[in-house]
């Protein structure tokens, strides 16, 4: 189809300037319908909204501010003394909202399983779900996502990571956006690993080529040339001795390799221990090499086949796992299916799952104490590896956000959570024990209308308790009137809160026995926390004015 010449000789100069800003702008999915007008695209992308601004209910300017609530039935304790992990539930643009403020600069790894947009409701936009055949699918879900991924620039730390997983649907879309985002020069690289290991032996698809692997895009919040690396890995395997040789505990490996094409070699044929390599085979180690390992007893016939005996004491110090791009030893999607189904049962709903394995892996690669986001939680097995690598050792901490479409933050990702953390009893009746650590639960369904009125900052100061727990990590309350609060954590650290300005002199007065500094928010109409008001405790308190904290984040967001 002819695209319609348009003459732009008699358009005013505010016009030329709008369509100039609009040809500029990046679009991906929209790019190529540039004859289409504006208005209209917005209407096919969104057919209900009357103006382009209603495309995101609660994502523009105007519109309310979110806040967190917790749900204290929720709350899971093993150990007060361990780590407490974050669960939020409601709509992750909100989530991420909050978290700008909580967790500025704060996060260490994010990773994250968005919706796949396969055409087979998957994926949700506007309260509908996109159809295959829709011929703005692509860019309703870029739109979807790229709200979402600009919000995670600003939480990651200086040298942290963000993972991406996906497949073929969006690959190419979501690498172009990805490269806008966080910028082409810090992509480091893209993990694949294997989804799938039943094929599809029915219909078509049996002539078809069957997709086995998934992608993972990895970029850093620096470029790669300034980031500093993973951490290395040294090989399990390498430390593991579960058979008993004839110099004690060992791990026996295989001396045959393949003899054809160019790794043929007639001279290594020979028998050791009185066999020769079995048919196309040939051995790994030339005749003297052999000699030398049967003198020293490394060599001992098992099963009737020639192994090499291998020794802690003959192991290289320094022997460790490269990070490829290929995940080995991930599980499949049918594994994390059974993971999940053996602890909330087969009904979950879940058609694949990603593997617990696979999140190891790339958590492993970080420090054990670092603080990781996934805000498409979905089952939660983000939470369960980390949970399960804590057990182990470390000390990580997680966040995750999920909505609660189906129940599936209510019936699957907090119960999975709750079980793994107290333990229970699997398909089979036996008992798991629990992984310990702690759980709160919160709800991203409340706000505070936007609008900068004294009143609506009274409300949101009321409203904002939670959410300055999360922020400074302190949850226990020691002191609680209805002008302030004190709250203290395990490692005597606290949290101060003061609701009203008249409630200062009492505050001080109820600090007085507390011997570390507190960090104290206090209610201001301004940006000055009345810092003259507490001259006479300044080596007490660390102050902050509340809301405009808050208020400063928000606005940047929503504006």
């Amino acid at each position: 189809m002819a695209k319609k010449n348009i003459n732009y000789d008699s358009w005013l100069k505010d016009e030329l300037i709008k369509e100039l800003k609009r040809i500029k702008e990046t679009t991906y999915g929209l790019v190529w319908h540039r004859d289409v007008p504006q208005e209209k695209i917005d209407v096919l992308i969104n057919p209900d909204a009357r103006t382009p601004e209603e495309m995101f209910t609660n994502e523009v300017s105007g519109k309310p501010f979110p806040v967190l609530k917790e749900v204290k039935g929720k709350e899971v304790v093993s150990d007060k003394n361990d780590q407490t992990h974050i669960l939020i539930e409601g709509d992750n643009y909100h989530s991420l909202a909050v978290l700008n403020f909580t967790h500025r600069e704060a996060i260490d790894v994010i990773y994250i399983d968005p919706p796949y947009n396969t055409g087979e409701n998957d994926f949700i936009y506007n309260d509908n779900f996109v159809d295959k055949d829709d011929p703005y699918r692509h860019s309703k879900w870029l739109s979807f996502m790229e709200k979402r991924l600009k919000l995670t620039l600003p939480l990651l730390k200086q040298n942290g990571v963000i993972f991406i997983s996906i497949d073929n649907n969006e690959f190419a879309q979501l690498k172009l956006l990805c490269d806008e985002i966080f910028d082409e020069k810090n992509f480091l690289g893209c993990l694949t690993w294997i989804k799938r290991t039943k094929s599809t032996n029915s219909g078509k698809a049996k002539k078809m080529i069957q997709q086995k692997t998934e992608y993972v895009f990895v970029y850093g919040r620096q470029s790669a040339m300034n980031f500093s690396g993973f951490n290395l890995l040294y090989s399990e395997a390498l430390k593991k001795y579960p058979h008993k040789g004839k110099l004690g505990k060992c791990r026996f490996e295989n001396l045959e390799a393949t003899d054809y094409g160019r790794k043929k070699r007639d001279t290594m044929k020979f028998p050791i221990l009185g066999v020769k390599p079995r048919n196309g085979r040939r051995w790994q180690i030339g005749a003297d090499r052999a000699r030398d390992l049967v003198e020293q007893n490394k060599i001992e016939l098992v099963d009737g086949v020639p192994m090499r005996a291998v020794y802690p004491e003959d192991e290289e110090s320094e022997s460790f796992i490269p990070f490829w791009s290929h995940l080995e030893e991930t599980g499949s999607a049918e594994s994390g299916k059974k993971e999940l189904s053996d602890i909330v049962g087969p009904n979950h709903g879940f058609d694949t799952v990603k593997p617990t394995p696979l999140m190891k892996q790339i958590f492993a690669r970080f420090d054990d104490d670092i603080t990781i986001l996934d805000f498409f939680a979905g089952s939660g097995t983000t939470g369960h590896a980390i949970l399960d690598m804590n057990a182990n050792s470390g000390n990580r901490k997680f966040i995750l956000c999920t909505n609660n479409d189906a129940d599936i933050s209510t019936k699957i990702c907090y119960p999975r959570l709750q079980k793994a953390i107290k333990g229970y009893k699997n398909n089979k009746g036996e008992k798991i024990e629990g992984l310990g650590g702690n759980l709160k639960y919160f709800t991203a369904y409340d706000f505070v209308e936007s609008e900068p009125s004294d009143k609506n900052k009274h409300k949101l100061v009321n409203k904002c308790t939670e959410m300055l727990c999360i922020k400074e990590g302190i949850y226990d309350p020691v002191a609680e009137t209805d002008d302030y609060k004190i709250l203290k954590s395990h490692d005597h650290r606290y949290l101060g809160i003061i609701f009203y300005e008249d409630a200062i002199d009492e505050y001080k007065k109820a600090i007085k026995k507390i011997d570390v500094p507190i960090n104290t928010y206090v209610f201001s109409l301004g940006d000055d926390p009345h810092t003259a008001q507490f001259a006479d405790v300044s080596d007490k308190v660390v102050l902050q004015a509340i809301p405009e904290i808050i208020l400063k984040v928000y606005q940047e967001i929503f504006r």
